[in-house]
């Protein structure tokens, strides 16, 4: 039986390579790494199907090294150490450092990933993670510190465009289909950026057809709704069910929002990814139509960290249950988002104003820095009205209270008490 197409085009050599040219083209950090001859500890950190493994195994190849690899899913500690240890005996007098490569490295555990360290440390291997997750919040700090983290991103249509040729034109079996591929909308639409993605669509359609396989947008629908089983069988459709839960539980949707969640869960989705995503939820759509909400889901993700599944479940369920219930405001975010835009565009520099200065030497002090500064708490109410912004900003609005909510009404009104039309809608 012949393997799967993605894995016969698997490209070996760093010019094969489709994407990522920010890390592979002409000047790209890893390219740069590989005609030095001289590669550091890194991960790689990108969603499925976006050649994290690919490029690893082009590192090694390109660079002639000894390659061991690991699942995070199916190793623990022993079998780390049984890897580092042959890796240590491959390495002999000034041979080449070989190179260690773990898939799904967010799925270490602290003591998994502890094992690994005094290896890095000293040398003995090199270190190549692959994660879909935030390294940031799985992966310890030590370990961390002692890695470049680089990012990939999904593949744009051209890109996808020229696998598809590729695989049309090089692939030793399709070369030999007859293949006319007269509409590319839903392939590109349901590979989402995902190399693996297109080119098991591609399969599936040319292993259904006799003869000449032809491409539209209705054969790609009606293959894939024939061979859902096959298509979605590694969870790759974790991008689509995340952001239809996300959506229903903004929506104030619970039924679809549980419905969601049950799927993720069902299909094996880590559930401190769906408990960290809650809590990006609660800051981001929830807000200040109800601060309750982010120390929910706060204690959502702590809980989840704690007791693991299945218990879990109900707590995850709880959590979005709430947040799919609860009032909803991005008024915090688009405040941020504001002005951060705001920020990035501004050229003129625009001093702090001296009242708001600290003098911390004599020289500030006669300077002006701090005069006509007044405590807040020497008022009544605790507020004196004075300017906060830049003179030149003065009035400048970037948080607008959602008055559709009750709680940031009350916001609303406590703005206008205290700074009459400065800051009014």
């Amino acid at each position: 039986m012949a393997a799967p197409l993605a894995e016969r085009l698997r490209p070996h050599t760093i010019d094969d390579y489709i994407g990522q040219e920010h890390l592979v083209g002409k000047n790209g950090v890893i390219r740069r790494f590989i005609e030095a001859g001289n590669v550091p500890s890194f991960i790689l950190w990108g969603p499925p199907g976006v050649g994290k493994t690919t490029l690893a195994r082009i590192v090694a190849n390109e660079l002639k090294r000894s390659f061991f690899t690991l699942s995070a899913v199916t190793s623990g500690v022993k079998e780390v150490r049984e890897v580092i240890e042959s890796a240590k005996k491959q390495k002999f007098f000034n041979s080449a450092t070989p190179l260690l490569f773990i898939d799904e490295i967010h799925r270490f555990n602290k003591s998994q990933q502890d094992s690994l360290l005094g290896a890095v440390e000293q040398g003995d291997v090199t270190l190549i993670g692959a994660t879909t997750e935030n390294p940031s919040f799985e992966v310890i700090s030590p370990l961390l510190s002692r890695c470049q983290v680089y990012i990939l991103k999904p593949m744009n249509d051209a890109q996808l465009e020229e696998l598809l040729q590729r695989a049309i034109t090089v692939d030793t079996e399709l070369k030999q289909r007859d293949i006319e591929i007269r509409e590319r909308e839903a392939l590109f639409r349901f590979s989402g950026g995902d190399a693996r993605k297109l080119l098991n669509i591609l399969d599936i359609i040319a292993g259904a057809t006799d003869g000449k396989v032809v491409i539209t947008d209705a054969a790609v629908t009606d293959a894939l709704q024939q061979n859902i089983a096959l298509y979605d069988k590694n969870g790759e459709q974790h991008y689509d069910v995340i952001s239809a839960f996300i959506k229903s539980v903004r929506g104030s949707d619970p039924n679809a929002a549980i419905y969601y969640l049950a799927r993720m869960l069902a299909g094996g989705e880590e559930p401190r990814f769906i408990a960290r995503r809650l809590v990006i939820l609660a800051s981001e759509d929830i807000g200040l139509a109800n601060p309750n909400a982010l120390l929910l889901a706060n204690a959502c993700f702590d809980t989840v960290h704690k007791i693991g599944m299945p218990e879990a479940r109900i707590t995850l369920a709880e959590t979005t249950i709430y947040l799919a219930t609860s009032q909803k405001s991005n008024s915090a975010y688009k405040a941020i988002n504001d002005a951060l835009a705001f920020i990035g565009r501004d050229t003129t520099d625009r001093p702090v104003p001296l009242h708001l200065r600290n003098a911390v030497t004599s020289l500030m002090s006669e300077a002006g820095y701090g005069k006509g500064y007044k405590y807040a708490h020497d008022y009544t109410d605790n507020f004196a009205e004075q300017e906060f912004m830049p003179e030149s900003l003065a009035g400048t609005r970037f948080y607008t209270p959602n008055t559709g909510n009750a709680a940031e009404e009350k916001i609303a009104r406590r703005i206008e008490q205290l700074w009459g039309d400065k800051y009014k809608q």
